[in-house]
């Protein structure tokens, strides 16, 4: 797949190149400047990029270096720009109030579409993982209500217990409206129009779930992530990407590191079945046998199937986060068969669920097979 993306990119690439000068103690303004006065065939140029009042030439480092500083600052949560989801502080999330932090902050999110375009056009990385929907509206892929446990567990559980209510719902008092929190005040928001005079009763009760996933997975933001997606396919044809699952288009854009086997072993929690013999029960050697022998994709996809992301705090498995940035270790915890067939993730808690499998090849094809259905957007039950 990525050897096709990349003969079609080098296909699309427009002759000449375009020389990019920035300072860097001003590279997200430089930057802005110059690559939003860009037209479609120069942001397929080459470009050359140039630190204003540094000696060297732009042989390929310079402007990797460049593709690395200037995402970094461009997805600091401190710019307003993004905040670190709940569940993942790994992970960022489009913050709905940027506009109140930043009044060209739509102009940044073009930017940053247009920064992301052209390093998977170019094969350069972003320094910055996002949070698994936004991958999903990038590629035009609907997003499902499991999405939103990767965003903010807590809301994700009242919903699912307000679907079980049926009938009683009525008498919670709730409407087509939500509370959102804007800068320390809190604000009511209308999911529909006049949400307020609309009572939630059990006929209208999917409407309401419905509502609430839209504006909890694009309402809130809906502006910035339109530009985000304008300024990506500035770049790239978006039939280019039709090959790509989210999964994929994340490790592409972001890439994934060499992955310590020793230092992911040793900073794993085990319980369940596994509390008492830990990595010594025989399923958990399977598992690390198996693990062990998957190649760096696979391993990053199974990172991602459980925690949310493939990417590794740069400390090493040790500083793996959970919910709220609480410090949650990669967690393996044991299951009876009876009560699920497949390994089952919960990435707010960086933890899989493994069935006591009776043999090494049975685990070996239901973690494959759950590991590979996450990318469809479909839960194996």
């Amino acid at each position: 797949k990525v050897n096709w993306f990349r003969g079609r990119c080098t296909e699309l690439t427009v002759a000449g190149g375009m020389r990019i000068e920035v300072r860097r103690d001003y590279i997200r303004i430089d930057s802005i400047r110059a690559i939003m006065s860009l037209s479609r065939n120069q942001l397929r140029q080459r470009w050359q990029i140039v630190y204003r009042g540094e000696a060297g030439l732009d042989a390929g480092g310079l402007t990797r270096d460049w593709f690395l500083q200037v995402t970094k600052a461009m997805f600091d949560p401190d710019m307003g720009l993004w905040q670190t989801s709940e569940t993942n502080q790994m992970c960022l999330q489009i913050n709905p109030a940027s506009g109140v932090i930043a009044d060209d902050h739509l102009l940044c999110f073009r930017f940053i579409g247009r920064i992301m375009g052209k390093a998977m056009f170019e094969g350069e990385l972003v320094k910055g993982h996002m949070v698994n929907h936004l991958y999903k509206h990038l590629l035009g892929w609907p997003v499902m209500f499991n999405d939103l446990k990767d965003i903010d567990d807590e809301y994700y559980s009242n919903l699912k217990k307000t679907i079980d209510m049926g009938s009683d719902v009525e008498y919670i008092g709730a409407d087509f409206t939500t509370a959102e929190e804007f800068l320390g005040s809190i604000e009511t928001v209308d999911l529909v129009p006049n949400g307020a005079d609309i009572d939630v009763t059990e006929d209208n009760l999917p409407e309401y779930i419905e509502a609430c996933l839209k504006y909890r997975l694009l309402g809130r933001y809906q502006a910035q992530l339109n530009a985000l997606i304008l300024g990506f396919y500035d770049v790239l044809p978006e039939p280019l990407l039709t090959i790509f699952d989210f999964q994929e288009l994340e490790m592409l854009m972001c890439g994934f590191e060499t992955i310590e086997m020793d230092d992911w072993i040793t900073n794993t929690v085990y319980t369940g079945q596994f509390r008492e013999e830990k990595s010594n029960h025989q399923v958990c050697v399977w598992f690390w046998e198996v693990v062990s022998e998957y190649d760096e994709e696979m391993k990053a996809r199974l990172l991602q199937f459980v925690t949310g992301t493939s990417g590794v705090p740069s400390t090493g498995f040790g500083s793996l986060q959970g919910y709220a940035g609480a410090i949650r270790l990669f967690t393996i915890m044991g299951v009876g068969i009876e009560t699920c067939v497949y390994p089952k993730s919960h990435t707010c808690f960086n933890r899989i669920d493994l069935p006591i499998y009776e043999t090494r090849d049975d685990l070996e094809e239901k973690l494959k097979i759950a590991v590979t259905m996450c990318s469809t957007g479909f839960e194996i039950e």
